[in-house]
This record gives structure tokens, sequence and C-alpha cells, in this order.
């Protein structure tokens, strides 16, 4: 099965690719779903109001007021099967440019769309539909941009399937009225859309937040409040583990260590930006009986005393650099933290460890001379490149996106026009150079300036989206940072931001689907698991995991009440790589008899000698 998963992972990726450079037709199709399931459904639920329908990666959705109905996932072949026939009729679709008055006219009965066509108006844009026709009867009209496909024998009718329901609000707004979002994927043919349901099946066995609960590693308690994540002994300890090897290489390459507060005065973001463009995703204080949507609406007078949840770590590691003169010789300056910071994202965006309102960012930031810019990109990239090598992903599979400004709109970004043709000319040289398999994304950078965005790729085909590399050329003009050159006048460095994981709880969440749980043994909480036959042999069974201590190795002992059969089978849903078993021979003998993971029985073994075998097997 594992051979068939990876042979279907390397398939799926292919197959991806070619769509990608097809995108135009698979959006078509995809588009064209919509409006069919759109159809489909008001046949079924005649009185329905229609949101919109778009394109998402790999299908579609559309939003539906259902009114008092209600359509359950058990119900979704009914309309899978009423678009597969459509399909087959080979429809047509029409584009047509028409009035505000006669678009009205058209979907007086729509509320949700009668909204968008008054945002037409206010623009001073013309609406425009797509008609679907069989033959020369019109079966469906929807208030629409396109583009769709002109006939559906473009579209094969086993490429697609509807696959789940969820709720959204309208226009993403709490405050509006909830609708029913009904999901679709479709591909170019059937052979992919299989491809693409397998890696989903092998994906729901992967999940983190299932894993994670299965695995006694943590759980989200609503008591305590959505996205923040508590940690359970063994998800704390294989955390520490990764926090151990990550502080570790950072001493060996040149980093220091600073600390910083998780709250700060509320001047500090002023100055560096972020409150005027993100003051609504962080936590500031609230009155007595206020609520945060409230606060974050509020422009409140400024006091020297309001202080805010960091947000990130930056400020505070400019202000330990203005703690004193700074001359050109001292630079760079890498200073690297593993700091909390809240976000506060939206109820409906958070989804396990991958979306949080608290989470550790792995984060540096080197303060450096224009000359020496270049060189600490490199050095940052190699350090990324051999994180991920060192956790067990494949660096021949790192897809980076270089994200610039919108030349478009500048109004959104900090800076001067030089600033930002310096710094993103030299991220796009260093990419170049180092070699990385990369793309430019217009319109994707932060305000403060462009960055480097490193996707990974799981053991299933998934990109994985983890660290950052950010020029950063406002900050030092806003803070007012310098330092003394060779010429005896202040300067101005430069600042990159990076964060080798993105996140200790996003990287976690990865590690956890891209190893199904399975870990490495230098990386599992866990690293032998002790079972004793009968209640004689626990001593002898809790010396042995003395002597494993002793030399380094993480164990535990199984010594509850049960048959060996059962304690084995318990083990091994742990996935803990190794299962040692005691009885009267081990007793006698001063051995063990060894299981691994994946492997099975090994036989009997000295303890000694199995535990320099392990021992070398987890420094290897």
């Amino acid at each position: 099965m594992g051979a068939i998963l990876a042979e279907a992972g390397i398939q799926y990726v292919k197959t991806m690719e070619l769509i990608k450079k097809e995108q135009n037709n698979i959006e078509k199709v995809r588009h064209s779903l919509s409006h069919l399931l759109a159809e489909a459904v008001l046949k079924q639920f005649p009185g329905a109001k229609l949101g919109i329908g778009p394109v998402i990666e790999n299908g579609f959705y559309y939003d539906i007021d259902l009114g008092d109905s209600k359509l359950a996932e058990k119900n979704l072949q009914v309309l899978e099967n009423r678009i597969k026939g459509l399909v087959k009729k080979g429809l047509a679709f029409t584009k047509e440019v028409i009035t505000h008055k006669e678009a009205k006219e058209l979907f007086k009965d729509q509320p949700y769309k009668l909204e968008l066509i008054e945002d037409l108006e206010r623009e001073g844009k013309e609406p425009t539909i797509y008609i679907t026709k069989d033959k020369d009867a019109t079966i469906f009209t929807d208030l629409c941009v396109g583009p769709h496909v002109d006939s559906t024998t473009e579209i094969d009718p086993e490429s697609f399937k509807l696959q789940k329901i969820a709720g959204a609000y309208w226009r993403g707004s709490e405050k509006n009225q909830m609708l029913t979002r009904i999901y679709g994927v479709a591909f170019e043919n059937k052979e992919a859309l299989d491809q693409y349901l397998l890696m989903m099946e092998e994906a729901e066995k992967r999940d983190h937040r299932k894993l994670g609960k299965e695995l006694d590693l943590f759980h989200i308690d609503d008591i305590v409040g959505l996205g923040l994540p508590l940690w359970h002994p063994k998800g704390a300890l294989l955390w520490r583990i990764i926090e151990d090897f990550w502080y570790e290489k950072h001493l060996q390459g040149g980093y220091d260590l600073v600390r910083s507060p998780h709250i700060g005065n509320r001047s500090l973001w002023e100055t560096s930006g972020h409150w005027g463009f993100y003051n609504k995703s962080m936590y500031p204080p609230l009155e007595v009986g206020q609520t945060l949507e409230d606060r974050q609406h509020e422009e409140k007078a400024k006091t020297s005393e309001e202080y805010l949840l960091k947000p990130m770590n930056c400020p505070f590691h400019v202000q330990i650099y203005k703690n004193d003169i700074r001359s050109y010789r001292s630079l760079p300056f890498r200073w690297a933290e593993c700091g909390t910071v809240y976000r506060f994202e939206k109820k409906g965006e958070l989804s396990g460890l991958t979306r949080v309102r608290g989470f550790t960012q792995d984060d540096a930031h080197i303060i450096c001379r224009k000359d020496q810019v270049e060189y600490e990109l490199k050095r940052v990239i190699d350090f990324i490149l051999f994180m991920y090598k060192s956790f067990g992903f494949n660096i021949e599979d790192v897809h980076v996106y270089l994200s610039l400004r919108d030349p478009k709109d500048k109004s959104n970004y900090a800076g001067s026009d030089e600033g930002w043709e310096f710094s993103e000319g030299v991220l796009r040289k260093v990419a170049q150079e180092k070699g990385l398999n990369f793309e430019e994304e217009e319109g994707e950078a932060a305000f403060y300036g462009p960055k480097l965005d490193f996707k990974i790729r799981d053991a299933i085909g998934r990109e994985w989206q983890c660290s950052t590399l950010q020029f950063d050329f406002n900050l030092p003009e806003r803070f007012d940072m310098s330092f003394i050159n060779n010429k005896g006048e202040q300067e101005r460095p430069y600042m990159l931001h990076r964060a080798l994981f993105g996140s200790y709880e996003r990287f976690i969440g990865l590690l956890i689907e891209h190893y199904a749980g399975a870990f490495p043994l230098w990386l599992s909480p866990t690293q032998v698991t002790i079972l004793n036959v009968g209640e004689d042999h626990l001593e002898y069974a809790k010396e042995v995991a003395d002597k494993l201590r002793e030399g380094g190795v993480r164990v535990e002992v199984a010594d509850e009440n049960t048959s060996v059969g059962k304690k084995i089978r318990s083990a091994e849903m742990k996935k803990t790589p190794y299962v040692l078993v005691v009885g009267d021979k081990e007793v006698e003998a001063r051995s063990v008899a060894v299981r691994k993971r994946g492997e099975g029985d090994l036989g009997v073994k000295e303890l000694d000698v199995f535990i320099e075998e392990i021992k070398g097997e987890i420094k290897k």
C-alpha cells in the first residue's frame, strides 16, 4: 500500500504540474461546474437564494441560502448525478453584457445577486451574465464575469466530485447571514481525480488533529480558547527536542540569543507601522463590557500606558540594537528568539496547529551593512535548506515564491522606490545564484519589504508554507537605527527577518502529517517502550529503562495489567520506534527481545549490545 501511495503521490505531483500549464482551461471547467451545481440546487430547492460560486484550488464551491431547508452530505450524490446528466447534454455557455436595470429585473428574487449588482453600479461597472442553454432553451443564468467553457462537451463527466458541505458567512462577515457552502473538486480527467482522492484519503489518515489526539500530543480546549493549543507531556517533549536542535544549530551558526516580553507599548507598533496596517489582527486591552470587535473598530486616545500583546518580535529586537552605539566593525548582528506572539485570527480561519491565535515563531533578525546583505541572505537560504534536510524533507522539492510590491498600487507599501528596487533586486539575484526553484508574485510583499517564501512537499505531495526570508529597509528608517561607518559617519543598517520553521505549531503539524505520526528515531518523544510479560519481570523492565535513560534514550515502561499481545499492539498504535519485551529468559540472560517499527521481531539481543546499537542509530 505504501508503494502505491508513493507512486500515486508522484503521479499526482506530475498531474498538478501539467494542470498548472493548462490552468486557464481547468479554471473554465471548474467555474462552469459551479454554475451547474447552482442549477442542480435550484432544481432540488426552488426557493434557494444564490450567493457566489468561484473557482478555488483543485475545484470550486457555491454559497447558497437554503432558508429553512437542510442539505446533508449524504445527499450530495443526488446533486452530483444531476450535474453529470447536464454535462452529458452538451450544454452551451454564452456571455452577455446587460444594463443594471435589466440585471435587477433578472435577479429580482435573488437578494445576494442584487447586492452585487448594486456594488457594480456604484463602481460604474456593467453587469455581465452567463447563460447556460440546452439547444435553444435557457436552463440557468448567473451574474458572472467568467470565463467558462463554450460547451459542457469539454468536461469529462467522471472528472469531478462534490465533496463536502460547510457553513460560510455571506462576504466573510460574521454580521451577515450564514450560507451553505457546497465544495466540489474537478480535474482534467478521471485518472487525475482518482489520484487526488487517493491522496485526500491518505491525508485524512495523516490529519495532525486526529493523530495529535491518538498519540496524546496536544489538544485545543474550548474553555481555554480557540486557536490556543495545550501541549501534553509527549507533545511538549517533541517540541523540546526540536527546540534543542534549533538552539544548537543557531549557536553553531554564529547567532546570539535574545528574549523579549509578551506585551509592549502600543507606540512600538505605531512607529513600526504595524498598527496602521494590522491593528485589526492585534490583541489590544479591553475596557469592561467592551468586545474585541468594538475595540478594533474604535480609535482610542493614545496614552503612554496602552499595552498590546505582541503580534511580532521585531520592534523588541530593534530596541536591543538601539540600546548602544554600534560600529560597522561589530556588524552583522544575528539575533535569534523563539518568541510566542498573538494574532486575532477569525474563528472560521482557525485550523488545528496550522492556523492558531497564539504561536511561537523561530524568529531571527540580522542587522547588517549594505555590503553584507547578499552574503547574509545566502547564509539564511543555506540554513533553511539544511533544516529541511535534517527533518527528512527532499530539498529538491522546495518551491520558492519571491513576493514583490504591486507596481500598479504602491499606496499599501512603506518606503521609497529606491529601497524597493534595491531589496527586490538583491532577493532576485541571490535566489538565482543559489539555484532556487522560484517564481515571482507581484502584490504579495509585506508592507515593509519583499520576501522569499519557501514551500516544501510532504510525503504525499502536498505543499506547505514554512520558511520566510524578509528584506526590510523600512524599520531601520522608522526607528532611526544607525551605526558608525568606517568614515566616522552615521549610516543606516539593513534588517533581514527570517523564520526557518515559520512557527513551531505549524511545523509540528507538518511533521505529524509528513511522517503520519511515525517520527524518525531521533525525533520520537518515546524511542523505546518496554513491556514486561508478567509482574515478576517488572523490576527488570525498570532496570532496563534506567540503563537506557543513562545512555540518553527516551523510554517508557508499559506495565499495565494486560496481555503481552495487547501491550505490543498498543505500542505499535503509538508508533514507538522500538519495543522491548522482557520475560523469564530475558531476565536470566540480561537481554531483551527486540521489535522494530516497520520490521517486526528482530530477535533477542544482549542489553548492553542493544543500548550501544540504538545510541549509534540516534547519533547517526
